[in-house]
């Protein structure tokens, strides 16, 4: 089989785990950057020192901040975080080929207008073909060669089974779908539960109760899953419960330490120590699509009204434990 060529949007931990994929069987990846001197310093030490130390670059990713990288690109994948998606697509779209393959690799919603990203990118980039990958994964185990199974998502089914062909090695495998809105819901969800997780074990809230939140928070999480017209199958796959479990129980997950330290006494400055993590930025636009579709989601509001500073992770707690009881659904 032949392989398109590749070209990766964003130069985290995420990004160079998937250039590292990508440059598997094939000649030159492309990995863009937005800051020359991060960029550089990948060029130079062959590796993200800050992320993923000791874990090195393929020899076939060339990083570079220069955006006209994409030109001769039939698949990129986009892996720049979700509040900054449109404004880099903004910036690629001049250098995107026509009919290319744009992978979201970045999990979130838009604040404001609530979009999920492949309407961002449909809108911004209306001539490439958009498709979703999610799942159950960390950088750091993707670059050590681990076995890794996520989903990839488009609309078009020929689509999907073409690039997760493309983009499948033998250590990260592919499971491909259609419904591209119950991957996307997926991702954005468990990253603001993954939120609440942390806080229960900053405060040493036990293994029970821990148990307790990720299945209530899978609950939510279908609540609006089925409000948003998504598969059942999809929600209760890799880019789902799959995802929401991994990310609910490591310390590899920044959303995971971020509500760590927040049970811990933290402010969100100290407990993010300088990372990303794209829950703090989806809770507030997930709480308000839910409330617009009458979509009951406690844990998630809970998250966004101690992140906004309107609760603290005590109230919270007691808040959730003082609800009505209810038949399980």
């Amino acid at each position: 089989m032949s392989r398109d060529t590749v070209a990766v949007l964003g130069a985290g931990a995420w990004g160079v785990a998937l250039a590292n994929v990508a440059a598997q069987g094939r000649a030159q990846v492309a990995l863009w950057g937005r800051d020359p001197t991060h960029v550089a310093a990948l060029a130079h030490d062959r590796e993200n020192k800050r992320h993923l130390p000791g874990l090195s670059l393929d020899p076939a990713v060339r990083p570079t901040s220069d955006l006209a990288c994409l030109q001769y690109a039939k698949i990129v994948l986009a892996v720049t975080p979700a509040q900054a998606m449109r404004d880099v697509l903004h910036n690629a779209r001049p250098h995107l080929a026509k009919g290319v393959a744009f992978v979201v690799c970045a999990k979130g919603i838009e604040r404001g207008d609530h979009k999920f990203m492949s309407e961002v990118v449909a809108e911004e980039a209306p001539d490439a073909h958009v498709a979703v990958l999610s799942g159950p994964s960390f950088a750091a185990d993707v670059c050590r060669g681990l076995p890794t199974a996520v989903t990839l998502a488009a609309a078009d089914e020929k689509l999907a089974q073409h690039l997760s062909e493309q983009l499948s090695v033998r250590h990260f495998r592919l499971y491909r779908t259609t419904d591209v809105r119950g991957v996307e819901i997926g991702g954005a969800a468990k990253n603001v539960l993954a939120i609440a997780a942390g806080m229960a074990a900053g405060r040493s809230l036990g293994a029970s109760a821990q148990a307790a939140l990720i299945a209530r928070g899978f609950a939510e999480l279908t609540r609006l899953g089925r409000a948003l017209g998504a598969r059942q199958e999809t929600l209760m796959g890799l880019s789902g419960l799959g995802d929401l479990v991994l990310t609910c129980g490591s310390e590899q997950s920044r959303n995971f330490m971020l509500g760590q330290g927040l049970g811990a006494g933290k402010t969100i400055t100290e407990a993010t120590q300088g990372k990303l993590a794209e829950g703090a930025f989806t809770a507030r636009a997930l709480v308000e699509i839910a409330q617009a579709l009458d979509v009951d989601m406690p844990i998630s509001q809970s998250v966004d009204a101690i992140i906004a500073g309107r609760l603290s992770v005590d109230a919270a707690i007691d808040a959730l434990l003082m609800r009505p009881l209810r038949a399980e659904s």
